[in-house]
């Protein structure tokens, strides 16, 4: 008769990490892809990132959101083809979009906290969303001074900001009642 090996304390570890590695995957793949959804604008393109961004972090919670989002960053300083109009590289997280590409990590990981009622979801996500571009018009001001900063990195983005927020919400709620 043969024996069973016993489990050991490492492969019983392996399951929940390769769980969260694949899931992170999956969450940085929604992120390429959203990425590629753009409008060409200068000096930063509209795209659905924001968007997935906050359901990759309000789905998946603040904690393996950002590990999603970091995974995200780290593949496109790789150089592989996953930020906007199939562009990666270590020069992309040095020019005038990095500091948005930084605060899709802060917005997954607020976003990880939209909990609670329907009140509390919303504002979280609106946080969540604001907080894209609170290091993107910082860094974008760098390249062209604040106020065009202001104005081409956040004000032009209000109209899309609204509806990516509401349809982040909507689909956050219809989600989490299945």
């Amino acid at each position: 008769m043969t024996a069973i090996p016993a489990l050991s304390t490492r492969s019983l570890k392996a399951g929940p990490a390769l769980r969260f590695l694949s899931l992170a995957l999956m969450g940085s793949a929604i992120m390429a892809a959203s990425a590629q959804v753009s409008l060409p604008m200068w000096p930063v393109p509209a795209t659905l990132q924001t968007l997935a961004a906050l359901l990759i972090g309000a789905l998946a919670g603040p904690r393996l959101g950002a590990a999603a989002i970091a995974l995200y960053l780290a593949e496109g300083a790789l150089g592989l083809p996953v930020f906007a109009h199939g562009t990666g590289g270590p020069a992309v997280l040095m020019g005038p979009t990095a500091g948005f590409l930084l605060g899709f990590l802060l917005s997954a990981a607020i976003a990880g906290r939209a909990t609670g009622g329907a009140l509390r979801q919303a504002t979280t996500l609106t946080l969540a969303h604001l907080a894209v571009f609170v290091p993107g018009v910082l860094w974008l001001s760098t390249f062209v001074g604040m106020e065009k900063a202001w104005m081409a990195g956040f004000v032009l983005f209000i109209p899309g900001t609204l509806v990516k927020t509401a349809l982040a919400f909507v689909t956050l709620r219809a989600l989490r009642r299945i």
